[in-house]
């Protein structure tokens, strides 16, 4: 940015640098752009030195992140001043403020134009690389027969040309029609013998795009490019600027060779063999260096190599040679060059985006010759896989199993593979699929009953098992109703024990199961009836209406004897139609690093500013405005997460690129719940803007909370908490939004998500009042296992108005310390301070996982004792119903897996708990109730770290205590008491049936 003698500019940057706080800068950002809105109200009085430097000014406010919504006129009324300094300005900030869509934008086309077809060389660059850089349909139609005549111009100099192919290149991406195909393949063709690197580097980025879309007209290209990689190949010809570390233009030959495996394959002999030699040369010449700068070059040529001799099918030496050289790699210690040697062994490989290249590769070498044994081994990985690549593996796992299945019944037996071992990160569209290949073949019908039949068997099957095996059964399970136990009474009995188990969606589809299954009794079996019928009354009553409308009419439909039959018949075949998975991977499916890299671009546009935000008080598209005293919404900026992706107010919606508002109506009792929107949970409403202090009854339990909020000076208390802390706090820690806390003047909210060991938490901050807040300070006290990062928090909170503040967490190691927010603020004469617990508790690092009798038994004999298998019996127990404390652990994402334990008062819980440190681990519990003394029970966990063994039992330990009713957090912690710890070994009276289980355990 030019600012010699730009006094007044240099000024305002250093004033915004000198601000001591974000709200300084605010007001000093604000105070320019009413002075630049003044001074462009009489634009006839300004010199054209005085709007660049105004127009300067604008595009530096711009790009710290605050709203530019005028002067866009100006800025664009710029590109047409005769002299560079001035349309140099005009160009920028054009291209920086404005999109391809926006109205001014026509006014200056003829402009650009102007400069594109003039002899200007600089004003040629300007506009090739605004047009380049904003693009747009109109430009295109307009601009593109311009652009192609300077890039096959011979009296251009190669930096014109240069900016002119990848000007060309993007408006060939947003109107493919611009290109016309019969006129420019030669054209195309002529530019590959270009001698100038730079135009030859951006001319092949063209050619890229166009074969992608249709290689048969550009035939003519292919000896070209073949050409070129023998010029690079043998370093002829090459200036130095374009060798980088010794490798002549690297992204030459990767542009190059990427453009070759658009075509489908090489006829010529003579050409086949050149580029043979060529790869060749490229697959002996290249071995790892020291230097990591030349590695990264070397091998992005030799990885595209690889890529091109796959695909066109080499010979059986030059392949063996390929496969040699990927084992060569994977044992290498270096990451980035084992991305080379990607084969199915990576999948184990402990760096995860190592295992995720893996998968990709797997994915794209697939065909029909190999997609049996790549299945099979991608099902046999789901079984170690961690979270993370769970669902991606099953969803590709799915693709190729659909796309190139040998029969179906393969398929079939993949997919139920797939439910099985990996039923939480299958989506509905899979097993969806199933049902469809199922009803359409009528020969596979009988085989995929029996399958189902089989995963029925197993005592804790996942839910979307019992969907698929309850549909296919009750359409087909007549079909195999002669073999061992598939009777029409035995098939309801394995289904109808899932029931207890399973969500509401799953129950409709159980009893469509029961009425086929019904109406396929023949001859009709009265108990069987009178079951199923017993079943439809109960549900008759159900809260649920769809359950409720199914059961009603299947009993009376039931009652219909043999027209039973007709009306419930088989469900007909579905229309024959694309597989919603395969569409799902084209829609997805990239094929060049450039159109990847357009989707990036187009995500970060796409994200909205953090800068501060206020809701437009003028009607848009014919609503009203909010309601004078509304609370406006503040979003603040944060360096490490978009909080947008958070909303506060649900009433606010961004639509068509407006903010749209909502009918005007008064504001309710408790403004910021009504803020919050799904983030307010129940407690005592405010009844006014200065409500009077709780009641000492309302403060029960929550007597160090409330000491910890000090008023200005030495004086007791004048500002009380609303509602109780603590209760608060430990609504939170099951759920993810909520009101952390809340006063007179404020309410803070919290919304959270947690991934793995990774969190992401906003903080809402409401000013509940018609004056600012002040001094606004947030400190985190983080345990030393956490690692935390808050945004910035404004110092002062305007009337009635929320702020967003992100925090990210992660987890580092096994704890069950509590982060602490200490936050302070000051209204009126009030100063308020408050130390508030953080719900970023050890359960939030917990992921529900559901285990068989096959994976338990294993994992559990192979955990011996002490310290990574410890037992405890714990005294002092809330006496919970069975049921009760099962909701508990799931409730804290531990997963109760029913069947594992033979005694009905004894649960055997699962889940895995993710840290830093211990990455994915498993845990198993298994609690023992005496039925006759529900206050005290025998825990036993095991996991394969000591650390979260221990942490996993006592933070169980604590949930199942009685917790007293005035609950307070002492100043300073006691001294830990220490553990009833039984060795696991210890003998102990078997007091119930699963005395031998207890022993196997």
């Amino acid at each position: 940015m030019a600012m010699s003698g730009m006094r007044g500019l240099s000024v305002f940057i250093s004033d915004i640098r000198n601000c001591q706080n974000k709200e300084q800068e605010r007001l000093r950002v604000d105070k320019e752009l009413g002075n630049i809105r003044t001074r462009f109200k009489n634009e006839k009085a300004l010199t054209p030195y005085e709007k660049k430097k105004y127009v300067w000014k604008m595009l530096y406010i711009y790009m710290l992140g605050y709203d530019v919504d005028f002067g866009h006129m100006e800025a664009v009324s710029l590109i047409s001043a005769p002299k560079y300094p001035e349309k140099q300005v005009g160009y920028i900030v054009t291209s920086s403020l404005l999109n391809e869509n926006h109205d001014f934008l026509r006014l200056a086309i003829n402009t650009v134009r102007n400069d594109i077809i003039g002899r200007n060389e600089t004003f040629q660059c300007l506009a090739l690389t605004m047009v380049g850089n904003i693009g747009g349909r109109e430009f295109a139609e307009s601009l593109a027969p311009d652009v192609q005549k300077l890039l096959i111009s011979s009296s251009c100099r190669p930096l014109v040309r240069k900016k002119a192919a990848l000007c060309l290149l993007r408006l060939y991406r947003k109107n493919p029609d611009v290109v016309n195909v019969d006129g420019w393949a030669d054209r195309m063709a002529q530019l590959l013998d270009e001698r100038d690197l730079g135009v030859l580097t951006s001319s092949m980025s063209l050619l890229v795009a166009l074969v992608s879309n249709n290689h048969e007209a550009y035939w003519s290209c292919l000896p070209k490019c073949v050409k070129i990689l023998e010029r690079l190949a043998r370093n002829q010809d090459i200036p130095q600027e374009y060798t980088y570390y010794g490798i002549p233009s690297p992204w030459l030959q990767v542009k190059t060779m990427r453009a070759l495996q658009y075509f489908p394959t090489v006829e010529d002999p003579n050409t086949r063999r050149s580029l043979f030699e060529v790869l060749q040369r490229i697959l002996m010449g290249t071995d790892v260096v020291k230097n990591v700068n030349k590695n990264n070059a070397s091998h992005a040529v030799l990885f595209e190599a690889l890529a091109l001799v796959m695909h066109l099918d080499a010979e059986k030496e030059m392949m063996t040679q390929c496969v040699s050289l990927l084992g060569k790699f994977i044992s290498v210690r270096e990451p980035n060059i084992r991305y080379l040697g990607l084969i199915i062994t990576s999948l184990k490989d402990p760096d995860i985006s190592i295992r995720r290249r893996a998968l990709d590769l797997l994915y794209g070498m697939c065909d029909i010759s190999n997609a049996k044994d790549i299945v099979e081994e991608l099902l046999q990985y789901l079984k170690t896989a961690e979270f993370a690549m769970r669902e991606e593996l099953s969803l590709k796992a799915a693709i190729l199993a659909e796309k190139f299945a040998p029969d179906l019944s393969w398929y079939v037996d993949v997919i139920l593979q797939l439910i099985d071992k990996a039923g939480d990160f299958v989506s509905d569209d899979i097993w969806f699929r199933v049902v469809q290949f199922v009803t359409n073949n009528e020969d596979l019908q009988p085989y995929a009953a029996a399958k189902a039949r089989e995963y029925l068997d197993k005592p804790a099957i996942h839910e979307t098992m019992v969907k698929v095996s309850a549909y296919i059964l009750g359409e087909f399970g007549h079909l195999i109703a002669r073999r061992p136990g598939c009777s029409p009474k035995e098939l309801f009995n394995l289904i109808h024990e899932k029931l207890p188990t399973v969500s509401t969606s799953t129950v409709s589809i159980l009893l469509s199961t029961y009425a086929k299954i019904l109406m396929h009794s023949h001859p009709p079996d009265p108990e069987l009836q009178n079951q199923i019928w017993s079943i439809f009354k109960k549900y008759e009553s159900s809260i649920e209406v769809e359950i409720q409308q199914r059961a009603v009419e299947y009993f009376a439909l039931s009652r219909k004897g043999e027209a039973l039959m007709d009306i419930m018949a088989e469900m007909p075949k579905f229309p024959e139609r694309q597989s919603a998975l395969i569409k799902k991977a084209e829609d997805t499916e990239v094929d060049t690093a450039e159109q990847s890299a357009i989707k990036l671009r187009a995500q970060q546009l796409s994200q909205t500013s953090n800068a501060l935000v206020v809701p437009d008080q003028h009607p848009v598209n014919g609503t009203p405005p909010l309601p004078a005293g509304q609370l406006s919404l503040v979003k603040m900026p944060s360096m490490s997460s978009n909080v947008d992706d958070y909303p506060a107010d649900p009433r606010l919606s961004q639509e068509n690129g407006a903010l749209a508002t909502v009918n005007s109506q008064p504001p309710p009792a408790d403004i910021l719940s009504d803020l919050l929107g799904p983030l307010a949970i129940e407690g005592p409403p405010s009844s006014s803007v200065h409500p009077q202090p709780s009641t000492t009854s309302e403060l029960e339990g929550t007597e160090v909370e409330a000491t910890a909020i000090v008023p200005a000076g030495v004086q007791a208390n004048s500002v009380q908490p609303i509602g109780n802390i603590s209760e608060r706090f430990q609504a939170l820690c099951v759920k993810d939004s909520g009101v952390l806390y809340e006063d007179p003047y404020i309410q803070i909210g919290v919304k959270a998500e947690w991934r793995a060991h990774h969190g992401h938490m906003v903080l809402f901050l409401g000013n509940k009042n018609t004056a600012p807040l002040v001094s606004v300070q947030a400190i985190m006290l983080p345990p030393t296992h956490l690692k935390m990062e808050l945004s910035l928090v404004p110092e002062t909170i305007p009337p009635r108005a929320q702020v967003q503040c992100p925090l990210e967490v992660i987890n580092l190691r096994p704890s069950r310390d509590v982060a602490v927010l200490d936050f302070s603020y000051m209204f009126g004469n009030d100063m308020v301070n408050v130390k508030l617990r953080l719900p970023v508790v050890l359960n939030k690092f917990l992921q529900p996982i559901s285990i068989s009798t096959e994976e338990f038994f294993p994992q559990w004999r192979s955990l011996p004792g002490p310290p990574l298998k410890l037992q405890e019996v714990v005294r002092g127990v809330r006496p919970l119903p069975l049921i009760e404390m099962a909701n508990l652990f799931n409730g804290f994402h531990l997963t109760v897996c029913p069947g594992l334990d033979p005694n009905p008062n004894n649960l055997v819980v699962s889940t895995t708990f993710f840290s830093e440190s211990t990455r994915a681990m498993l845990c198993l519990i298994r609690i023992e109730t005496d039925p006759a003394d529900r206050t005290q029970l025998r825990m036993t966990v095991a996991s394969g770290d000591p650390t979260v063994t221990f942490e996993l039992k006592e933070f169980i330990k604590e949930q199942l205590v009685v917790i007293p009713t005035a609950t307070r957090v002492p100043t300073q912690p006691p001294p830990p008491t220490p553990p009833v710890v039984q060795p696991v070994s210890a003998p102990a009276a078997p007091t119930d049936p699963g005395a031998l289980l207890a022993a196997l355990l």
